[in-house]
């Protein structure tokens, strides 16, 4: 066995299981974006329970921006997760297919701001993404792609 049949050996065991481990932080994101509708309905009840409460001569009513600031930034945190999630799932296939590596350069950049697992899963990315093999497997792959006709009919 050659020193470059070893190395596309590595390679390829290596995207594999960064693929994985997009996948499984990806399904920890989705999760977590859970977190955020709680803040949305909580800010939803917020708001239609200020608007129910009795005004008192002595107390002046809740105000119902709380509630709106707390559904507002509820959506926006659930909304940013599941957007994450969803590059974590493309980026895993991505990196199964050998395709799009910028996207997935684009994507590890953005998981390094999760301490701690996002950010070593970020820096593998790019160890293993910016090795000149590497970028020739995915060179590789997207010359078989272009070459591949389109399905036009004569």
């Amino acid at each position: 066995m050659t020193d470059a049949e070893r190395q596309a050996i590595v390679d390829g065991e290596h995207l594999r299981l960064l693929s994985i481990c997009y996948i499984i932080y990806g399904a920890f994101n989705a999760f977590f974006s859970l977190f955020g509708l709680l803040y949305a309905f909580m800010g939803l009840f917020i708001t239609s329970f200020a608007s129910q409460v009795a005004a008192r001569p002595d107390q002046p009513p809740p105000p119902e921006f709380i509630g709106l600031f707390f559904g507002a930034f509820g959506f926006g945190i659930f909304a940013l997760m599941v957007v994450l999630a969803i590059l974590k799932f493309v980026v895993a296939k991505c990196l199964s297919q050998r395709r799009s590596r910028t996207l997935c350069l684009v994507v590890a950049a953005l998981s390094c701001f999760g301490i701690p697992f996002g950010t070593a899963l970020g820096v593998f990315t790019f160890v293993v993404l910016l090795r000149p093999s590497v970028v020739g497997m995915f060179d590789a792959s997207a010359a078989a792609t272009r070459a591949v006709p389109s399905g036009g009919g004569a």
